[in-house]
């Protein structure tokens, strides 16, 4: 193929994945006005009903406004040969293979974050705000983004770093090095993500002595799981909505709730939550969602490896001098199409899991208090109760309250 042909088909993938999230996003709104599910009435009342729809048709909106500015910025970034600008300005900064590659994404993501900036502080002070949801602040929000480039920076630019070197030392074969560097990145981040990355932009502290906490932990006796660790997450010092989720394993497996999840559920309601994500543990769902990660990493690492040494790739994207950085660029955006397949299978993984999540918490603890939990966090959070099948199916990670509330009532 010539690099005109490669250019065209690049610029054919992203308007057409554009397209197709423009048309569910469509299909989607289409049924945020359909009434409530009679299983679900007791969600909403009429005047909070109204704020759901509202709210979502707002952030409906934004999604497309912010989709199509992207996608205006992107494919003029491709016809003004913005790569090959950026190729040009980090290797007029250092001739080594390695700091150029650094310094090129380091452009490019800058360049991203400079134009995406504006519409993520939109949406949280705006948006966000004007539905109750928001307690950030502005100096909070600039100091999130201070410490995830730093992050980005210093761990991001290690690992591709080394991706870089490894290719520059061992050819086509980099992607075994590099799969194992993942591997074991990947590994440790799962483990240690409570102790090392969390701490960095929330406070946690052990879940105090009271009714709740023997509560859970009369429930983790009676099933023989040995829970130790247990923590409140400040999460409402950003957002008033509610999470828990469960993280580490062996010596390090933990369970963390936001403190907005305690405020707004009862105790046998948290407690069935907390029996949800006992639920993943037992049935070992952290480790087999780590396992399939890693063979899908390794195959795309596979895949990057027999394409990544051609040089139209770097030539289609108007980058003169073919390189590593630039092939990875063309590829990504030519892999979307099988990525989109593995993100679909692995969302139907996900929801499959969501079920046998919530079976274990029916099984060992109860149903009811798993729905009521389930009803309160969706009206709290003014979730979309009737989106589109197709939708749910490409998008969702977990089924949709009224798949769930069925499945816990069979």
């Amino acid at each position: 193929m010539t690099p005109q042909l490669v250019f065209y088909i690049i610029i054919a993938f992203i308007i057409l994945s554009f397209a197709i999230d423009q048309i569910l996003d469509w299909l989607n709104a289409k049924h945020f006005d359909d009434p409530i599910p009679k299983e679900l009435s007791d969600v909403y009342d009429a005047d909070t009903y109204r704020k759901s729809q509202d709210y979502k048709k707002a952030n409906a909106r934004f999604s497309a406004l912010t989709s199509s500015f992207m996608l205006v910025v992107t494919l003029l970034f491709f016809f003004a040969d913005g790569f090959g600008f950026a190729d040009q300005l980090a290797r007029s900064l250092s001739n080594n293979e390695i700091v150029a590659g650094l310094l090129f994404f380091g452009i490019i993501i800058l360049g991203t974050d400079i134009l995406t900036t504006p519409f993520s502080y939109y949406k949280t002070f705006v948006i966000e705000e004007r539905f109750g949801f928001n307690k950030s602040t502005p100096a909070l929000f600039f100091m999130d983004k201070l410490k995830g480039w730093l992050m980005t920076i210093i761990v991001g630019g290690v690992l591709l770093a080394l991706v870089i070197w490894f290719y520059q030392i061992s050819g086509a074969l980099f992607w075994l090095y590099a799969w194992v560097l993942f591997a074991v990145f990947a590994v440790v981040t799962n483990m240690f993500y409570a102790r090392l990355i969390v701490p960095l932009f929330n406070k946690q502290t052990p879940l105090s002595e009271g009714d709740l906490r023997t509560k859970i932990e009369s429930y983790a006796n009676s099933v023989g799981f040995k829970l130790k660790n247990i923590f409140v997450i400040d999460g409402s010092k950003r957002s008033t909505k509610a999470n828990a989720y469960f993280s580490g394993f062996g010596s390090e497996k933990r369970i963390t709730l936001y403190d907005t999840l305690i405020n707004d559920l009862e105790d046998e309601e948290i407690v069935a939550v907390l029996a949800h994500e006992v639920g993943h543990y037992r049935k070992n769902h952290i480790i087999i969602n780590l396992f399939v990660s890693l063979l899908l990493t390794g195959f795309t690492l596979w895949l990057l490896g027999l394409f990544i040494s051609q040089e139209v790739f770097a030539l289609a994207i108007g980058v003169d001098q073919p390189s590593f950085h630039a092939g990875l660029i063309a590829f990504g955006i030519l892999y979307a199409p099988i990525s989109g397949i593995t993100d679909f299978l692995m969302s139907v993984l996900s929801r499959k899991f969501e079920y046998q999540a919530d079976n274990y918490a029916k099984e060992t603890y109860a149903a009811q208090p798993l729905i009521t939990s389930l009803k309160k966090l969706s009206r709290n959070s003014l979730s979309n109760l009737t989106p589109h099948p197709l939708y749910v199916k490409l998008h969702y990670s977990h089924p949709t309250l009224l798949q769930r509330y069925k499945n816990l009532k069979a």
